[in-house]
């Protein structure tokens, strides 16, 4: 295990440092250009079309749709990833990292906005869902068959076994606050059987069960948990000018910025902002693909809001009630202790145990999204009954076995197999961003002349035409 560890730790490394920070900017950067920055001007159309009703009762609604994204992004790594991002930044620029999350998050909403209007563009309709992603993009907009393969097979490794198992791990961690010699017990063992128990009970109910779950958990909970965070804020007010101007200045200190792959604040900010929002990742455009709506731009414009509700919203409110806390950064070893100790000095002996709370419906949620994602990439590889029933036991095992790992070595598996899995989506992006920009000059154009847009694939010719046809234009236009 010692020298799987280093494998991993040397491997991650290497593709954060050399390849997918300047990828993941650059794709963002070009994104923001190619779009006119759409994520930002079309900010107020997004909501709009967040509330618009879905057409029937069977299919998925754009707002559910966001939740399972929601869910997935939202999780362990915005409480405990955002931590571990500072801390592991500590020596030099702890404070610094939190601008690279947040400057990741407004470049990287574009390229959320791209791949999820892809996703929709070339989805197709499996049973009585729709599904879709980037494997779906790949081999039907790139014509390559294998890759789609390869990033299927890449994402299931990362979101069934290594997001999981993560997550699993962070549920449990949490206790060690209360359980000294937690991880030398049978505690996570415990922990491990009741999350895979829970997970498994809701996998094996299909996507109409997870969208239900998830559109119930996911609002409630973020919404107390940025209550706690806008508390300790206002309680602290006088501090925020002195904790803004340190996330700045650290951000740009040029010791904290090239101190090395395990110190520097800019890849702890990127690597724990693409974990926690997975923009350009390739993740959430499954999600977007399962949603029924009129016109491609209208799922890309939700799940580009997903991007800000993770980062911008919860991400900085677990920054801000660390940051204010009064608890020194070099106090704690592991995120969930730092969180842990930060809220029980602002709120009291309730806190930690509220953090405890959140970070199980957290993971839960999480492991019930990120099941999602990887079964309509299995069925895109092969659509098999009895292969999926096993593909689910290891699921449920995975979380399982990863509530008992070593804290290094899950977080570097984690971060390997979605630094390899983006390494494939933006490729992929980068190769078909005009189609996207196409898609949404016709989605413009429609609004501007005052009408609610409704796509033709005659009229652009992106996307699938067995979908996008005139059978459904005439249904739309209809409702």
């Amino acid at each position: 295990m010692t020298l799987f560890g280093g494998i991993l730790s040397r491997l991650s490394g290497f593709l954060y440092t050399y390849l997918l920070i300047a990828l993941l900017i650059a794709a963002g950067v070009y994104f923001t250009v190619r779009t006119r920055g759409a994520q930002f001007r079309l900010f107020p159309e997004a909501l709009r079309v967040l509330g618009e009703r879905k057409r029937d009762g069977k299919d998925i609604s754009s707002f559910q749709a966001l939740m399972i994204s929601t869910a997935s992004r939202v999780g362990t790594g915005n409480i405990a990833g955002v931590a571990n991002a500072i801390l592991a930044a500590t020596v030099l620029g702890g404070y610094g990292a939190v601008f690279w999350m947040w400057l990741l998050a407004l470049i990287g909403a574009a390229s959320a906005f791209v791949e999820s209007t892809l996703a929709q563009c070339y989805k197709e309709k499996r049973g009585a869902d729709w599904v879709g992603g980037p494997a779906y993009y790949i081999q039907k907009a790139l014509g390559s068959r294998g890759w789609g393969v390869a990033f299927a097979l890449l994402l299931i490794a990362c979101f069934a076994y290594g997001f999981n198992a993560l997550q699993a791990y962070n549920a449990g961690s949490a206790l060690e606050y209360y359980l000294p010699g937690y991880s030398h017990s049978l505690w996570p063992a415990v922990v491990g059987a009741v999350l895979a128990a829970l997970t498994g009970v809701c996998i094996f109910g299909g996507v109409r069960r997870i969208s239900a779950i998830t559109s119930g958990i996911v609002p409630v909970m973020a919404a107390v948990y940025l209550a706690l965070g806008l508390f300790i804020t206002i309680k602290n007010i006088g501090q925020v000018p002195h904790m803004l101007s340190l996330i700045f200045s650290q951000a740009f200190e040029p010791e904290a910025m090239f101190a090395g792959v395990g110190a520097s604040c800019v890849i702890q900010g990127i690597k724990r902002g693409l974990y926690s929002n997975e923009a350009g990742m390739g993740s959430a455009p499954n999600a977007a693909a399962a949603a029924d709506v009129s016109h491609p731009v209208k799922q890309g414009l939700v799940q580009m809001l997903s991007v800000f509700i993770d980062t911008i919203l919860i991400c900085s409110t677990t920054a801000f009630l660390l940051l204010l806390s009064g608890v020194p950064i070099d106090a704690c070893t592991e995120g969930m202790h730092f969180v842990q100790a930060a809220v029980q000095a602002q709120v009291g002996p309730m806190g930690p145990v509220f953090i405890t709370v959140s970070i199980f419906l957290f993971a839960f949620s999480s492991l019930v999204g990120n099941y999602y994602y990887t079964e309509s990439n299995l069925k895109f590889i092969r659509d098999s009954r009895p292969l999926l029933l096993a593909f689910r036991l290891t699921c449920v095992a995975a979380v399982f076995l990863g509530a008992q790992m070593d804290f290094s070595t899950v977080w570097d598996l984690a971060d390997v197999f979605m630094g390899l899995m983006a390494l494939v989506n933006l490729a992929a992006i980068l190769l078909l961003g005009g189609k996207a920009v196409a898609v949404l000059k016709d989605y413009t154009r429609q609004r501007k002349a005052g009408r609610n847009p409704v796509y033709r694939y005659e009229e652009v010719g992106v996307g699938d035409p067995a979908v996008w046809n005139e059978a459904h234009a005439r249904k739309w236009e209809e409702t």
